[in-house]
């Protein structure tokens, strides 16, 4: 992938919020009544060290920074690109330094703006194999729980492919790609470390592992994605398991972000982000859902 090397290693969540109705018919794009609320601009800053948060308001797009190049996480709503570029530059980089775009997962209010954000950008998007397909298709696959029930997305180019366990390297940066599907077949999780002086933290973008689907998909029955409670089974047990110093999620709220944040602003100091059992919680959180869900599937 150009540049970029890699190595393999030894080695969510609220629901996406979408009030989309299903589909009526398979070309008729969904409904976002949240995307407004979603896309509400939001002034850059930094999270930690080289970490910085791009996003817009109510979607995150997380920007980590090198003299050799930068990696760019989620590119949210598609109407998010210039937003999200934007705040790049407001913080004093060049949205051409970005040589990496990976995703969380692919359903439009996270991969949305990707297509966009490479164009300017000219750098290489990686997905998981799932969400290569979907990326560059530019819409949902049948395995996906909530197909047929949301838009679809401009399609990408030049996609490569990360396995899981790989990590990804631009000059200095290494990020590591951990398969968290259930939420979709393709869900990843990204983790990497940002130091300030002499402390480094690990910061995990966990992925979102919540049970919303369409309304005719079962999660204890389906033809098109029968492994979805074993894969959040896989999932739940990595998010256990990774050093988790900051969480981020692609729904700032689903780890409490903005508290956090306000706290550390008003006194908290960084240690107010930092909770080192966030993983285990959300992956706690989840769990209880899914159990909820299956339950009521099982009446």
């Amino acid at each position: 992938m150009d540049s970029i090397t890699r190595r393999s290693l030894q080695t969510s969540l609220l629901p996406a919020l979408l009030t989309a109705s299903a589909l009526a018919h398979g070309d008729q794009p969904a409904i976002c009544k949240q995307c407004a609320e979603w896309n509400v601009t939001q002034k850059p800053f930094r999270v930690y060290g080289n970490t910085y948060y791009v996003g817009v308001h109510g979607l995150s797009s997380i920007l980590i920074t090198s003299d050799h190049g930068h990696v760019l996480i989620d590119g949210d709503l598609q109407e998010s690109a210039p937003k999200i570029a934007a705040s790049i530059r407001k913080l004093g980089f060049r949205i051409e330094d970005v040589k990496l775009i990976l995703n969380s997962h692919v359903h439009f209010d996270h991969s949305g703006g990707i297509a966009e954000l490479q164009r300017l950008s000219g750098a290489t998007v990686a997905a998981s194999p799932s969400s290569a397909r979907v990326l560059r298709e530019g819409h949902l696959g049948t395995d996906d729980p909530q197909y047929p029930g949301t838009r679809g997305i401009p399609p990408v180019t030049n996609v490569g492919v990360v396995r899981d366990g790989e990590t990804l390297r631009v000059g200095p940066l290494e990020l590591t790609a951990h398969l968290t599907p259930g939420h979709t077949p393709g869900g990843t999780t990204w983790t990497w470390k940002s130091c300030e002086h002499e402390r480094c933290l690990n910061i995990v973008y966990a992925d979102s592992v919540t049970s919303i689907s369409a309304d005719n998909f079962k999660f204890t029955r389906n033809n098109t994605y029968p492994d979805a409670l074993k894969d959040f089974e896989k999932s739940f047990s990595t998010l256990d398991a990774l050093p988790c110093d900051i969480l981020l999620t692609p729904h700032p709220d689903v780890s409490d972000f903005w508290t956090r944040v306000e706290k550390r602003d008003h006194g908290g100091g960084t240690d107010a982000l930092v909770d080192a059992t966030a993983c285990r919680h959300l992956a706690e959180k989840a769990r209880e859902r899914l159990k909820e869900r299956v339950a009521a599937e099982l009446k």
